[in-house]
């Protein structure tokens, strides 16, 4: 039954990919860390035995979340986030959050591959040569992400519902909530800088957690 419901998303998903123009890939420089995120990916083909580079392409500050593919640095296709885009042996799937692009799967008839790497240059390059490099600190560093996404949830949420119960249609249906956790505007403004950059860490190496979106979704709020 899950596989029914993830095939049909994916269908849908594919019907919103439109052919690319052609042009060319540019290289990513230093002034990228700021517009675009940059991935690639070898594909070989089965039947051929060929192996052909593409490349996903995202850019920062969208007015509408959207991807751009690339087939040997030509663009071929572009779809809006989430995305499904077809490639050799299967497709590639993008999801995103408030904190960005989450997760890519490229995923074939048979099995998910997970072999897309940032561009080395990138901010996500950066972070995943720290967590080649560095497995142990980059642990850390993840583990101490999810634990402030967790307090901040904790702090966040009784304050969150109490604002609710405020509304006059709300509190009519089911009553007020006082919050047994009160906190000054500048710990609340701390507390959410810390969730966001902790989700944005964890966008970094795409983990998608449920823990992201709920609480960058309260703070943005």
């Amino acid at each position: 039954m899950f596989q029914y419901f993830r095939q049909r998303k994916r269908r849908k998903q594919l019907k919103k990919v439109k052919p690319g123009d052609g042009h060319l890939l540019k290289p990513y420089r230093v002034w990228n860390l700021f517009t675009h995120s940059l991935f690639h990916i070898r594909i070989t083909n089965h039947q051929s035995g060929i192996t052909t580079p593409y490349a996903i392409k995202s850019k920062y500050f969208a007015e509408e979340p959207c991807v751009d593919l690339y087939r040997e640095n030509r663009h071929v296709a572009f779809s809006k986030l989430p995305a499904a885009l077809p490639v050799d042996n299967g497709v590639i799937e993008i999801t995103h959050g408030s904190s960005g692009i989450n997760g890519i799967r490229y995923v074939t008839a048979t099995e998910d591959h997970f072999s897309v790497s940032p561009d080395k240059r990138s901010i996500r390059g950066f972070r995943m040569w720290v967590h080649r490099r560095f497995p142990t600190l980059s642990a850390s560093i993840g583990m101490l992400a999810v634990v402030i996404l967790l307090i901040s949830i904790a702090l966040g949420l009784p304050q969150l519902l109490e604002t609710i119960t405020i509304i006059p249609p709300v509190t009519e249906r089911i009553g007020t909530f006082e919050s047994p956790i009160q906190l000054s505007i500048w710990s609340n403004v701390t507390l959410g800088v810390a969730a966001a950059i902790a989700g944005i860490e964890r966008a970094l190496m795409l983990k998608s957690h449920w823990l992201i979106d709920i609480e960058t979704a309260h703070w943005d709020q």
